[in-house]
């Protein structure tokens, strides 16, 4: 599937995983499970995430740790691909 089949396909689905002020390692095994149990799943940066980082550079890192593609951020929301 090209990237612009996946961003139609992540318009309508819902947040399933919220990163907050724990940060990116206690989400990411759950993350995985999503990734295994279903190809897309989006992902929601709360501002204590943040830090003073972009939400492109969290959302990057976290989908290096699950081994996904980054598939888009908009706004404080990523998609992620596997």
């Amino acid at each position: 599937m090209d990237r612009q089949e996946l961003q139609k396909r992540a318009h309508d689905l819902d947040v399933t995983v919220w990163v907050g002020k724990s940060g990116i390692e206690s989400v990411v095994d759950e993350l995985d499970d999503q990734l295994t149990d279903r190809d897309l799943v989006k992902v929601k940066f709360l501002r204590a995430a943040r830090a003073g980082s972009s939400t492109e550079e969290k959302a990057e890192d976290l989908a290096d740790r699950v081994s996904a593609e980054l598939v888009e951020t908009r706004g404080h929301t990523a998609v992620l691909h596997r």
